[in-house]
This record gives C-alpha cells, sequence and structure tokens, in this order.
C-alpha cells in the first residue's frame, strides 16, 4: 500500500523539520517547500494527499497560495491545512473562506496536527461510505429525506434553519466553517444575515442536543466544527 504524500509549505526550518519528522513517523511520504510559489509547483508536480501551508510565507503569502490552489482544477480538490500565529485569526477565517479545511494555531503540539491530519484525511471516505440520505453517529442520526433528528431514538424538534446548520456540520465532520459559510449554506448567498445569528441557532441546537450537544465545538475567532468521535 502506497504511502499518502503530504506537501508542507513552510518557511521555519526547525518548525517545518518538526512536520517533517512527525509525518514521516506516521508513515506518511513528505515533501517540503519554504515558499509560496515553490509550494504551488510542488503540489501541481506531486498532487498530494494533503497539504500544510504556514500563512506567513516569503513573496507569495499563505493566503494567495490558498487561493491559487482552491481555484486552479489541478489542485481544488486537495485538502489544505492552515498553521497560523494566533494573532492571525482574521487571515484564518479567510483561508477558511477560500476553502481551507481545517487549521492548527501555533504554537501547535505534534500530537494535534497529527490528529487534525489524519482527521482531514479519513473525512472524504467516510462521505463516500455515509448513506447520503441519512448521517449515524453512535446516538445521533440525522435523515435528511425526512428531516429528522433523533437522540438515541427520541426525535428532536428542530426548526428548518437548525436543521440545515446542525446536517452541514455534521455532513463534513472535522471541518471548521466559518460563520459566513455556515449562513451562506443556509439562506444562500447575497442575502444580508448578520453572521452572529448563526450563534443564537448554534446555541439552541445544542440545547435540543441534549447528551450529544457537545459534538459541536467552538473555534474562538473563526466559527464551529463537529465531532465525530
Amino acid at each position: 500500500m502506497s504511502k499518502t504524500k503530504i506537501v508542507v509549505i513552510e518557511d521555519e526550518p526547525d518548525i517545518a523539520e518538526v512536520i517533517r519528522y512527525n509525518l514521516k513517523r506516521e508513515g506518511f511520504n513528505v515533501s517540503l517547500a519554504d515558499r509560496g510559489d515553490a509550494g504551488i509547483n510542488l503540489v501541481r508536480n506531486e498532487a498530494p494527499g494533503l497539504v500544510i501551508l504556514d500563512l506567513m510565507l516569503p513573496g507569495m503569502d499563505g493566503l494567495s497560495v490558498c487561493q491559487q490552489l482552491k481555484t486552479d482544477p489541478l489542485t481544488r480538490d486537495i485538502p489544505v491545512i492552515i498553521v497560523s500565529a494566533k494573532e492571525e485569526e482574521s487571515d484564518v477565517v479567510i483561508g477558511l473562506g477560500l476553502g481551507a479545511d481545517d487549521y492548527v494555531a501555533k504554537p501547535f503540539s505534534p500530537r494535534e496536527l497529527m490528529a487534525r491530519v489524519k482527521a482531514v484525511l479519513r473525512r472524504a471516505p467516510v462521505r463516500e461510505e455515509q448513506d447520503k440520505d441519512r448521517i449515524v453517529i453512535k446516538d445521533l442520526l440525522i435523515d435528511s429525506v425526512r428531516h429528522e433528528v433523533r437522540v438515541a431514538g427520541k426525535l428532536l424538534q428542530l426548526t428548518a434553519t437548525e436543521f440545515k446548520i446542525l446536517y452541514q456540520l455534521a455532513s463534513q465532520p472535522g471541518r471548521a466553517f466559518t460563520r459566513e459559510q455556515l449562513l451562506n449554506r443556509v439562506v444562500g448567498e447575497g442575502v444580508v444575515v448578520v453572521d452572529r445569528n448563526i450563534d443564537v441557532h448554534i446555541r439552541s441546537v445544542r440545547k435540543k442536543l441534549g447528551e450529544c450537544q457537545d459534538r459541536i465545538q467552538t473555534i474562538r475567532g473563526v466559527g464551529y466544527r463537529f465531532l465525530d468521535s
């Protein structure tokens, strides 16, 4: 079985080496680039299974790299994990809006990064195997045909908006969504809605989920993700 290729675009040698070492220890095939333009070329040439992208890069910054990767038909389906310093939260939101799949804040533990990598790589196969009309995660059942949500067999009374938000999050577990992304998927692009309204809906969904409410995780300064484990 061939190893999954991962391209790491990081200009700090010490951090790049820590990432490379831990990825290789987990059995991944790793290629490094220390500039944005070089990273794009590497991704195009090697077609990796995942890209780990630093935001602060010399020359072309990480957001520009992410935008190019996500608009190029050859690379747009390759998952991207952003690595950023905490003061770059606004850039993280932009990166997720451009199509990045997740992010890890510096300083990070190698264990956390490896967990994020495995979760992102696991996501696509899980979605393919999942019944497209039903999401089942332990005691939680979400049925898009019946428009029903059940926890341990008990039917929950969700509004249409609450159902859409929960279904969007649960259909891509582990992925970080900004508030704007969730709103666009619920009410459609171009509709003027204050993005903090999503927080009100999330609070209501959590309350109704009861024992499963902790599956919806708040990402400070960014938005939300759904935990499937």
